[in-house]
């Protein structure tokens, strides 16, 4: 009798997409690791300066606070950690992906880097040009701020251009979650450029007070390319359909996107 073949192991299927970037740490790829590494440390060195704020007192707001460190550090170390996770979906080559997260994870270490040192030493982060340390930070933060409306616009126009990979939903919560950070870094963009403009023409108190009505729509937009995808990451979860999955992430899309609307005519109702 001839001995029995053994079955060969098949090996498990490998999951759809992407998963969230704890669950996905042990295959990531170098640039991701490097990119979850800082936006971790911008979250602790943000977390940080809260409680600094805690311990050494003074305002909460103005162009001098420990607030901006603080919400800086979060915001972009989140922003960090959502993009090197989202980014996972879209159809960009390998190459350009490393290279524009690269550039992303530098600059975000740049404008925290700059807010920061600002706090400490208790001068403004933006439009304080009195000094040629003061202008050469704020000077640097605004080239930051216009790289990183280009690297993330050669993301959000890739999410556009091919329909991106992923579960129900998640092509649809890419593409309105890049849209709304393009309204955030725009509407960020417009802060510093008529902040820039009134400081350069001598008015730089009225700079400092220019920003409220851009504040809130800036503030809510930039976290919708975490919130939608973890969304329909979420849903895929569990087992509804497709169709109803994808129902779900649109209506998500459009509160997020009414949240903004509102947020917009707060700032201006109370600027």
């Amino acid at each position: 009798m001839s001995a029995v073949s053994p079955v060969p192991e098949v090996p498990a299927p490998a999951p759809t997409g992407a998963a969230p970037f704890l669950t996905a740490a042990h295959r990531a790829r170098p640039v991701e690791r490097v990119a979850w590494t800082v936006g971790a440390a911008l979250i602790v060195s943000g977390l940080f300066h809260l409680v600094v704020f805690f311990v050494a007192g003074g305002p909460w707001d103005g162009p001098v606070s420990w607030r901006k460190p603080f919400t800086f550090g979060v915001s972009f170390g989140l922003t960090l950690l959502a993009v090197a996770w989202v980014t996972s979906y879209l159809r960009v080559g390998a190459r350009v992906r490393a290279v524009l997260l690269g550039l992303f994870a530098a600059d975000c270490v740049l404008e925290v880097a700059g807010i920061t040192v600002q706090a400490w030493r208790h001068r403004p982060s933006h439009f304080d040009m009195e000094t040629p340390v003061d202008t050469a930070i704020a000077l640097s933060l605004a080239f930051g701020g216009a790289l990183l409306v280009v690297v993330l616009g050669v993301f959000a126009a890739a999410a556009f251009k091919h329909r991106p990979d992923g579960p129900a939903g998640m092509p649809l919560a890419l593409r309105a979650g890049f849209a709304l950070l393009l309204v955030g870094l725009l509407s960020g963009a417009a802060m510093i450029a008529r902040g820039v403009v009134l400081t350069r023409s001598g008015h730089q108190d009225a700079a400092y007070h220019s920003t409220g009505a851009l504040k809130p729509l800036h503030g809510v937009s930039l976290h919708a390319v975490l919130v939608l995808p973890a969304l329909a990451w979420l849903l895929s979860r569990t087992g509804w359909s497709a169709r109803r999955r994808e129902r779900l992430v649109g209506v998500a899309a459009a509160l997020y996107v009414a949240a903004a609307a509102a947020a917009l005519g707060w700032g201006l109702l109370t600027a």
